[in-house]
């Protein structure tokens, strides 16, 4: 296996919650940071949440703050994304990004310091 893995997508109302998860490639020991975007149809692909395989520290978009969380377990090489009160903006297709260099606080959004992608999990949270 060489690309993530997601599932746990899935319909939705408002104020709900769903966890997604990540299946780590299979080299996941030389991942440095793995991530969450988003992407709706048109709209660029939007970070949403990343985490640092060695320290455990995390960067999450605003508008996800206090809502998502992110999460991962080394042992199972997986990564999580905890949303609670979910809104139906939050509705997207959700990728799960594998990348070599450590997430900081400039980069890790940025789409491109990722060369691992999952094939995504739909979320539609309805009103």
């Amino acid at each position: 296996q060489v690309q993530p893995v997601e599932s746990g997508g899935g319909p939705v109302q408002a104020g709900g919650s769903l966890r997604l998860s990540c299946e780590a490639p299979g080299y996941y020991y030389t991942m440095s940071c793995m991530a969450w975007f988003r992407q709706i149809p048109g709209e660029e692909r939007e970070g949403v949440a990343s985490i640092n395989v060695e320290r455990g520290d995390t960067y999450y978009v605003d508008s996800v703050k206090g809502r998502f969380t992110i999460s991962q377990d080394n042992a199972e090489n997986m990564v999580y994304l905890q949303m609670n009160d979910l809104k139906p903006e939050d509705t997207a297709m959700y990728f799960c990004a594998a990348a070599a260099g450590e997430c900081l606080a400039g980069d890790w959004a940025s789409k491109y310091m990722y060369h691992s992608w999952g094939q995504g999990t739909q979320v539609s949270v309805s009103s």
